[in-house]
């Protein structure tokens, strides 16, 4: 059973993460696609069952992220090629991703960032969104980034000569 519910800010609650933790259930079932995928979709991030016998931490977090991986891969599958570099259709399979990563390495107190989880961050850009450019802020035209670089360069000595002719002119500043 996937969980699906509205968080007001994006963050999970990690009261409510831990007691899943506690309740036993299971981390991103296949049989559980979540069928259509909208820019109001919220979705809470997978919860899982952690092995509490000889595994290191390192280990349950290596398990636990790449199960994180999985269900941000699920999540991707219903995003259209044209949408991948739109952000209100992105932004919530990729804030789930991080808020997994992340909630589970502050809850197994592995420490993030990490590289684990930096290693999947770059595999997401790389696998989804190398080809989004951010059209918005292109160069400016030559001529105007010539103003923008020559008015603050004229602007020096002009406070300079103030200052100095200030600073002769005899009186004193209180």
């Amino acid at each position: 059973m996937a969980l699906r519910g509205q968080t007001g800010s994006g963050q999970l609650s990690r009261g409510l993460l831990l007691l899943w933790v506690l309740l036993g259930t299971e981390l991103c079932h296949t049989s559980d696609i979540v069928k259509s995928f909208s820019q109001e979709a919220r979705t809470i991030p997978p919860v899982a069952v952690l092995n509490r016998t000889t595994q290191s931490v390192e280990e349950k977090y290596t398990d636990v992220s790449q199960r994180c991986w999985e269900y941000f891969v699920e999540l991707m599958s219903n995003v259209t090629e044209s949408e991948l570099c739109e952000w209100q259709v992105i932004r919530s399979p990729y804030s789930i991703l991080q808020i997994c990563l992340e909630g589970w390495a502050d809850h197994l107190s592995y420490g993030y960032p990490n590289a684990l989880a930096e290693q999947y961050i770059f595999q997401s850009h790389h696998r989804y969104f190398h080809n989004c450019t951010v059209e918005h802020h292109l160069d400016p035209p030559e001529d105007v980034l010539l103003a923008m670089i020559m008015v603050p360069i004229c602007l020096i000595p002009f406070s300079v000569t103030v200052v100095i002719w200030r600073s002769k002119n005899g009186k004193t500043q209180p």
